[in-house]
C-alpha cells in the first residue's frame, strides 16, 4: 500500500516538473510578480476621485481598526460603530481662522480634506448616535499618497450645537482606517 502511495507522490512531482518545464520559468515568474497596474492606477487618482473610494470603504476599515482596539476582558462594549462616511469637501480653510488668510499657512504638497462620519454607540442598551466632523491633510509622495495629519470634532446627530474643539486624530479609528485603506490602495488590494 505505501508503494502505490509513494509512487503516485512521484508521478505528481514528474507531471509538475514537466509542466513547469514545458511552460517555462518564465511564466511562473510573471503569475508571481505584484501587479504594478493596480498601484499605478492608485497612484496616479486625483485627490477627489481617491477620496471617493476611500469614502466609500472607510466605514469598514474604522470598524476593523475599532475592532483590533478591543479588550476582550470588558463586559460593556464602548466602542462606537462607523455607519457611514461622506460629504467631502476639497476647499482649504485657514489653519488659524479669524487670524491670516488660509494662503500664508498653505504647505507646498499637503491637501485638505473634509468629511463627516456618523457613528453609532450603544449605552445602557439604547444606541446614541454622533456626528464627527474629520480634517485630513495627505499628500502625495513615491510612496502614494500618505496621511499627514488629521483632526477631528464631535457633535450630535442631528447636529446641535456645539461642537467639541478639535483633537489630533492622526492615531483614532478613522485614522487607521484611512492609513489601512491608503497602504491597501497602494498594494492593489482596492477595488476601484
Amino acid at each position: 500500500m505505501k508503494t502505490g502511495i509513494k509512487q503516485r507522490n512521484y508521478g505528481f512531482w514528474l507531471v509538475a516538473c514537466w509542466l513547469l518545464t514545458s511552460l517555462g520559468f518564465d511564466s511562473l515568474a510573471i503569475a508571481q510578480a505584484p501587479n504594478t497596474t493596480k498601484k499605478a492606477i492608485c497612484q496616479e487618482q486625483d485627490l477627489e476621485t481617491l477620496t471617493t473610494y476611500l469614502l466609500r470603504d472607510l466605514p469598514g476599515y474604522a470598524n476593523r481598526a475599532t475592532q483590533r482596539a478591543r479588550r476582550l476582558s470588558r463586559q460593556v462594549d464602548i466602542f462606537p460603530y462607523v455607519l457611514v462616511a461622506g460629504k467631502p469637501e476639497f476647499q482649504p480653510l485657514p489653519l488659524n481662522p479669524g487670524l491670516e488668510t488660509g494662503d500664508r499657512y498653505a504647505s507646498e504638497g499637503v491637501e485638505q480634506v473634509f468629511f463627516t462620519t456618523l457613528e453609532r454607540q450603544y449605552i445602557n442598551s439604547k444606541a446614541v448616535e454622533s456626528q464627527q466632523f474629520h480634517r485630513l491633510f495627505l499628500t502625495k509622495t513615491q510612496l502614494g499618497w500618505q496621511v499627514v495629519t488629521m483632526y477631528t470634532q464631535t457633535g450630535q446627530y442631528p447636529v446641535k450645537q456645539p461642537v467639541s474643539p478639535p483633537r489630533e486624530s492622526s492615531d483614532s479609528a478613522i485614522g487607521q482606517g484611512v492609513k489601512t485603506w491608503l497602504r491597501d490602495c497602494e498594494a492593489g488590494s482596492v477595488r476601484m
